[in-house]
């Protein structure tokens, strides 16, 4: 079970990219053994109409394989290898294949989905991914075991369709840079959680307590350092999205307030 000796949630970036590739199912797997709060993941459409959890628009970066996801169909997608870069090799991970390691977790375990934008028949996305939660019984606020799913986008217009699609489900609207108007009015309809990046909080540390102060909670990425977990702790945060979520984990565990000399492990990565 999480240590829940801190109220700040912790949310495994993409499994917990440290040890393992990223979006594969050993980095799920060691980020919910270490007691992670929940897990974050990025959804694309393949050619044939399946979600898989991958970050980048192109294969390059993450597979052996080149050119687009959505060219490619489920199929030929999981003839590449998508963890020898890292270190071990790996397949893509359907986000089915995800959702049922969820539902298999012995413990509550929030799941953070976030809808990438803007891509070729990304109207098809929130669709599915609504067809997809309810074969799991995901749709609702809160799914069998206590265990839920969050939506999560940088575009106002994908919180929407989720929002009319599922009223229940929670949704984070994403932010690298500050909105036009925000300091003054509420988040984009759709969304109830705000998201802003590391980086932009500490150009604006002010924004939490301003969104906290109309209710919101705040979802911050991607917090990979001591340095950046203790501003955050200082903000007032509600939760951490994070590519080491051991480290993490530890470090509220141990409610360390100094930042190690080394500071060296700081880098903001975006859930884009």
């Amino acid at each position: 079970m999480p240590d829940r000796s801190s109220d700040l949630l912790v949310f495994a970036h993409r499994g917990g990219s440290e040890r393992h590739p990223e979006h594969t199912l050993a980095a799920y797997e060691q980020a919910i053994a270490g007691g992670v709060d929940g897990i974050e993941c990025d959804v694309r459409l393949s050619r044939d109409g399946h979600l898989v959890c991958v970050h980048d628009r192109r294969l390059h970066r993450t597979s052996d394989g080149r050119g687009l996801v959505r060219r490619r169909t489920l199929a030929e997608l999981q003839e590449l290898d998508f963890g020898s870069w890292h270190s071990n090799p790996a397949k893509v991970l359907p986000l089915e294949d995800l959702l049922a390691l969820v539902r298999d977790t012995a413990r509550p375990l929030r799941v953070l989905i976030e809808t990438k934008h803007p891509s070729a028949g990304s109207r098809q996305v929130e669709p599915l991914l609504h067809q997809t939660l309810r074969r799991f019984g995901l749709d609702r606020a809160d799914g069998p075991d206590r265990t839920g799913v969050t939506v999560m986008s940088f575009s106002p217009l994908a919180l929407a369709r989720i929002r009319a699609l599922a009223p229940e489900l929670p949704r984070v609207f994403l932010m690298e840079f500050m909105p036009p108007g925000l300091p003054s009015r509420r988040l984009p309809f759709g969304s109830g959680i705000a998201g802003p990046g590391i980086a932009l909080l500490r150009w604006r540390p002010g924004l939490v307590r301003r969104l906290r102060a109309r209710g919101y909670p705040v979802y911050v990425w991607t917090v990979n350092s001591a340095r950046d977990l203790e501003y955050v702790r200082r903000l007032g945060v509600t939760g951490v999205i994070t590519d080491r979520p051991g480290f993490i984990r530890a470090r509220l565990n141990a409610a360390v307030a100094e930042p190690p000399a080394d500071t060296a492990d700081s880098h903001h990565g975006r859930p884009r």
